[in-house]
């Protein structure tokens, strides 16, 4: 099934409670991704929820007041993936970004697992941001990560030129949602992408925002060909791999 189909026909609400009851295996899978994460026992004066992943305890920094600055499901799909398929997907050394990073979990994910790491997001979260990929990372990983500010589809060139960029995976967590900025989120994949990237990108579907991801749906695939990998109808989250769709150079 791919990701016209399942937005031509989303999931309702009567169909999640069967799936949950009939305890797919997808279902299972995810109940366990839902239980890395865990609340401390002791209230302190910074608020913080911790989460397993890679044999490492990682304790996460959130802010309540902003939309990008909280751990949402999609995030942890993602990190599940990524310890599950990295040696697979040969992730170590590689070059990894992502976009929309919000309190970088999936970016600390990818650099305690080897990869050379650049975590990108709006002005107002790269401090929670940097906070989190230190704490988390120092002296723990194979190359030092690095935290750059990006808004989508502003002065991409300029910030992140095309003659320099090397990046090997591309990185998003639930960048889909209601806001005016999906044509630059396009423009944005579209420049970061080269030939060989490949994009991994969990994805929530809200009923009250189906219009637009499916028009986004659309449009991101005349520019990439994509397949799902995981799909967990219980959390209404799907996980896709994409790559750039192969230019038709004309011969006339």
């Amino acid at each position: 099934m791919d990701g016209a189909q399942y937005l031509t026909k989303p999931v309702n609400e009567s169909k999640m409670e069967e799936n949950q009851e009939n305890c797919s295996e997808n279902d299972l899978i995810a109940l366990s991704i839902l239980d890395r994460r865990y609340i401390p026992s002791k209230l302190t004066s910074v608020a913080w929820e911790g989460f397993y992943f890679v044999g490492n305890e990682i304790k996460i920094v959130e802010a309540t007041d902003l939309y990008g600055a909280t751990v949402w499901p999609s995030a942890l799909v993602l990190c599940y993936f990524l310890e599950k398929h990295g040696k697979q997907i040969n992730i170590e050394d590689k070059h990894v970004l992502e976009i929309g990073a919000g309190t970088g979990l999936a970016s600390i994910v990818a650099c305690l697992l080897g990869a050379h790491v650049m975590a990108t997001d709006l002005k107002d979260l790269i401090g929670n941001l940097q906070y989190n990929i230190s704490r988390n990372t120092k002296l723990k990983c194979k190359h030092e990560p690095q935290v750059r500010e990006m808004t989508w589809g502003f002065e991409l060139e300029k910030s992140f030129p095309k003659s320099s960029l090397k990046i090997d995976y591309i990185l998003a967590g639930d960048v889909v949602y209601d806001h005016p900025y999906l044509e630059e989120l396009i423009a944005t994949f579209d420049h970061l992408c080269q030939e060989n990237t490949i994009i991994i990108w969990a994805m929530k579907f809200r009923k009250e925002n189906r219009i637009k991801e499916k028009r986004f749906i659309e449009k991101f695939q005349k520019l990439f060909d994509m397949e799902v990998v995981y799909d967990f109808p219980s959390l209404t989250i799907q996980l896709y791999r994409a790559v750039r769709r192969k230019r038709i150079i004309s011969s006339v």
